[in-house]
């Protein structure tokens, strides 16, 4: 549930919108003046806040600015104020979006939902966890930044299509994977019932990474299901 904060010194209009957004399923804090409203963002784990300009001790561009110096949530400004040069300077101060006075309940809400979409979205995407760009164990070591790959200091030749498929099963470490995965994640085709394809890169990879046919160390055959690197 999205925490939102209100702050309006009209409480009527204040009530309108917490009941418009309370209709839609979001917790409100409402709040008259600046004060309280930097109090509650201190306290509050707020999703949005939505300011009217004209407030008794602070004007709302001011508590923008100021709610902007530790917080990233969107801000929504809600004022009667319709010059160019307000609504250029409440974005200008951190402000995601302007809504004037007098405004349709409907297209508010509308714009509260475009904005915690966005947030919620650039939220996920910047904690979701970072995909490795180099794979190091045992001695050997495999870089997708510079698609380098070296193995006890030496470092290897390798195809695009050979360094793909090592990379695919450092990636899968301690997993096994099958042929039939590998060629299709690797050639980014279907795999055929009768193809060696993969059989033979990895018999061409265990060479040059001077691995004995019948006990490698690194890539092994789990025979009847595929490979696997540990």
């Amino acid at each position: 549930m999205a925490q939102i904060l209100i702050v309006d010194d009209e409480a009527a209009i204040a009530d309108l919108v917490e009941i418009c957004l309370k209709n839609e399923g979001y917790q409100v804090h409402k709040c008259y003046n600046a004060h309280d409203a930097l109090d509650c963002v201190a306290r509050c784990p707020l999703d949005l806040a939505i300011l009217d300009v004209m407030l008794p001790d602070m004007d709302g561009f001011a508590l923008c600015q100021q709610i902007r110096e530790q917080h990233l949530f969107p801000i929504i400004m809600l004022t009667a104020k319709v010059e160019d040069m307000d609504k250029i300077m409440g974005l200008t101060l951190g402000a995601d979006d302007y809504i004037t006075k007098p405004f349709n309940p409907l297209e508010l809400v509308a714009r509260v939902k475009t904005q915690l979409r966005r947030y919620i979205r650039y939220n996920q995407a910047d904690a979701a966890p970072k995909a490795p760009q180099e794979y190091d164990f045992r001695g050997l070591t495999i870089s997708k930044a510079n698609h380098k790959c070296t193995l006890f200091g030496e470092e290897l030749a390798l195809t695009p299509l050979e360094f793909s498929i090592l990379w695919y099963l450092c990636e899968h470490r301690g997993q096994v994977v099958s042929s039939e995965e590998l060629f299709e994640a690797v050639w980014g085709e279907k795999f055929m019932d009768s193809n060696n394809t993969v059989m033979s890169h990895i018999a061409r990879l265990r060479e040059k990474m001077h691995e004995p046919s019948r006990k490698p160390k690194f890539i092994k055959t789990v025979w009847g299901v595929g490979y696997t690197i540990e």
